[in-house]
């Protein structure tokens, strides 16, 4: 089935030190509306899912600079990364763009560490920096939990963000319906996708979407036990990508 509505790009995250950067350079240089996904949670750095600073500087940098901007990459800011943004801090932010980071996702829930005692107020805050850094775009999970952070952005969105349809609040639950998107800011969706149901969720999004480009993301469903150790599986990326070339046919990016 082909469709003329757009998919911005396929969001690949928690790559790590299991994985080698070439191996994404290879997929980006094919696919270029391909993203990686990087999760940063200081507390956890170096466990599965979580990239090691080194990786990131010595490893997966090279590789982005060598891709002449071929190779996306998003930051997935979670735990004391996203306590120090919603406090006003953007000194790791700051350091972001240089790596080749353009979006940031703001992790802003329980499950991942933040304390949300406060996201109303913390709300007011993570606006001023956002104005501050028109470099990144800035990605808000947006569920129920999530809402008091959210929801202003609503009513006045900044020109430098966007909005993640997350329900499971990074579970990896696959939701029921899925939310028609607002017009007023780029929107994605989350929660359960996977090489196996990937083609069904997109023709189920794009029932409901308007003209706007979206955009899918993914990660539980990527992993792979590999010699015992839980790894970032390239395989799964590559089925994700064949499924939505050859059988959803939604974009020219596909041919290249």
């Amino acid at each position: 089935m082909s469709h003329n509505k757009p998919l911005r790009m396929l969001g690949f995250c928690g790559i790590d030190d299991s994985i080698d950067p070439d191996l994404l350079l290879s997929v980006s240089r094919s696919y270029s509306f391909v993203e990686w996904g990087v999760l940063f949670r200081p507390d956890q750095e170096g466990e599965p899912r979580y990239a090691t600073t080194a990786y990131v500087n010595d490893k997966l940098y090279p590789a982005f600079k060598s891709s002449n901007g071929a190779m996306r990459l998003a930051a997935h800011l979670c735990g004391e990364r996203v306590n120090e943004v919603l406090r006003g801090d953007d000194g790791f932010l700051k350091t972001l763009s240089a790596l080749g980071f353009a979006r940031v996702q703001i992790n802003a829930t329980a499950v991942n560490g933040v304390d949300t005692s406060d996201l109303r107020s913390a709300s007011n805050t993570l606006r001023f920096v956002i104005l501050a850094n028109p470099q990144l775009e800035f990605i808000l999970q947006r569920s129920e939990e999530t809402s008091p952070l959210w929801s202003p952005f609503d009513a006045k969105p900044e020109k430098n963000i966007s909005m993640l349809f997350d329900e499971s609040k990074g579970t990896g639950v696959l939701p029921a319906t899925y939310t028609p998107p607002p017009a007023t800011y780029p929107v994605g969706y989350a929660g359960g996708i996977g090489p196996k149901n990937v083609t069904s969720v997109l023709e189920s999004v794009l029932k409901i979407s308007t003209n706007s480009d979206f955009w899918i993301d993914m990660e539980s469903s990527l992993r792979s036990k590999v010699d015992g150790v839980d790894s970032f599986d390239i395989n799964k990326c590559q089925s994700v990508i064949r499924s939505v070339c050859q059988e959803v046919k939604l974009f020219k990016f596909c041919s290249e």
